[in-house]
């Protein structure tokens, strides 16, 4: 349970930043469901409104059409979502709604979202500051509350998208059903970093490039090292999707204790991409000589003028039309991404920092992973024997997807199915967490 009467929380919250007298400011929730836009129509839907809540309170309904928050316009998913982690409860919020065929406009003080609660541990809200000036959240629990003797400890490096690792109230698929597993029942230190933009940092995820987000990556491991109540020699980092093939250049670089690996990949992000849609194309039931047209006419040139040649989606359709009868991203973004980050992410070579592992490694696939290969994660197998690696896993999880759920095939999780959840999804990650800090030991 959080609470500022706790003195080692309010020691641990402002020391590293007292001296530059900062902290983040909570950001604000509605206090409303709202339907995301649906990228034809500009503006948010909301559909319902708490009782006695600040939009109603201002006089806001439901079936009012967001237009605008702070002056942001709602046209597309990757506006709400910055306006989603960029409103504050420390400030007035201005909005715009649509209703029928009138315009209001309110200037409404928003309530703070709850601080997650999570039992057995004390959650810990802290930031970091990284190079390029940004401030960034940081949310650490700890087993017991004991700070008297120096813990093991986990840190999450997650997917590329831009939600959110805080598991706050209202939340519940199972990615964060794993993050509360990992906090509550690993008895490690769980440290988790949110992105520029995410939750309650500073920035927009929609702009930030790769090379700005690996370094918040870094300073955040560079924070919980520095840690009193950490055992440096005992730290696991624990990477999901694009995290996961971040893990083994981080434990190279900053000397982590092991990776875990989850829903990795091994090749280019151009190889990837192609990979991807090629998959896609077959579940949505494309024949084999259509796949073969698609991959050579459209999907092959376009990422090459992308990812190869370093062009936005809007210059290489502007440049050849047809492709836009397939394009499946937006003209400056892919899942909510800037190109910026995809052409630095191009030129990783996440390849060199799997063949320098030296570390313990773990490694998870789903069956019905539709996102990564299999063969991905058997080429990262063979490049580690053949270095003589002693240590390292490979678990092929049958029905699992890319996001924690079980599925009985590639289509149910395409299409969002519910889906099903095992505790052992998140049990595995804590056995093998510390399976890998006892060989330390040893």
């Amino acid at each position: 349970m959080i609470t500022l009467k706790q003195p080692f929380f309010f020691f641990v919250l402002f020391s590293s930043i007292c001296s530059f007298g900062q902290d983040l400011s909570r950001r604000a929730t509605f206090n409303a469901e709202i339907s995301w836009p649906n990228n034809a129509t500009p503006g948010a839907v909301i559909k319902s409104i708490e009782n006695n809540s600040p939009l109603e309170n201002e006089g806001i309904k439901a079936n009012d059409r967001i237009l605008s928050v702070n002056h942001r316009n709602v046209i597309d998913q990757e506006d709400w979502s910055a306006i989603m982690y960029g409103i504050r409860s420390d400030q007035k919020t201005t909005i715009k709604v649509k209703r029928g065929q009138k315009l209001i406009t309110k200037q409404i003080r928003l309530k703070p979202l709850d601080f997650e609660k999570n039992n057995g541990v004390k959650t810990i809200y802290g930031n970091i500051i990284s190079d390029f000036g940004l401030m960034q959240r940081s949310i650490i629990t700890i087993p017991d509350g004991n700070i008297d003797k120096k813990h093991p400890a986990i840190i999450l490096i997650q997917g590329l998208s831009c939600s959110s690792v805080e598991k706050y109230s209202g939340r519940s698929n199972n990615w964060v059903r794993l993050i509360k597993d990992l906090a509550e029942k690993s008895n490690m230190v769980l440290y988790r970093i949110e992105k520029p933009g995410v939750g309650d940092s500073e920035g927009d995820c929609g702009k930030t490039d790769f090379k700005t987000e690996l370094n918040g990556y870094e300073t955040a491991i560079k924070d919980l090292k520095s840690k009193p109540y950490i055992d440096a020699t005992k730290i696991i980092v624990y990477g999901n999707s694009m995290g996961s093939a971040l893990a083994p250049y981080l434990a190279n670089t900053f000397d982590l204790a092991g990776v875990i690996s989850d829903g990795t990949f091994f090749k280019s992000w151009y190889e990837h991409m192609l990979e991807i849609e090629r998959r896609i194309l077959e579940i949505e039931g494309k024949s084999q000589e259509e796949i073969y047209d698609l991959m050579n006419t459209i999907y092959i040139p376009l990422y090459y003028e992308m990812l190869i040649k370093k062009r936005s989606f809007e210059e290489v359709l502007n440049s050849n039309p047809t492709y836009a009868q397939q394009h499946r991203q937006d003209l400056n973004h892919m899942y909510g991404r800037p190109m910026s980050y995809y052409h630095q992410v191009q030129d990783f070579n996440f390849a060199k920092h799997w063949e320098n592992i030296k570390v313990p490694v773990r490694m998870r696939w789903g069956t019905n992973d539709w996102i990564m290969t299999e063969h991905d994660n058997d080429m990262i197998i063979s490049v580690l024997e053949k270095n003589d690696h002693q240590n390292h896993k490979l678990f092929k999880y049958k029905d699992l997807d890319h996001w924690s759920t079980i599925h009985p095939n590639y289509s149910s999780s395409f299409n969002f199915k519910p889906g099903k959840w095992e505790d052992r999804i998140s049990q595995q990650i804590i056995d093998w967490a510390w399976e890998m800090v006892n060989s330390t030991s040893k």
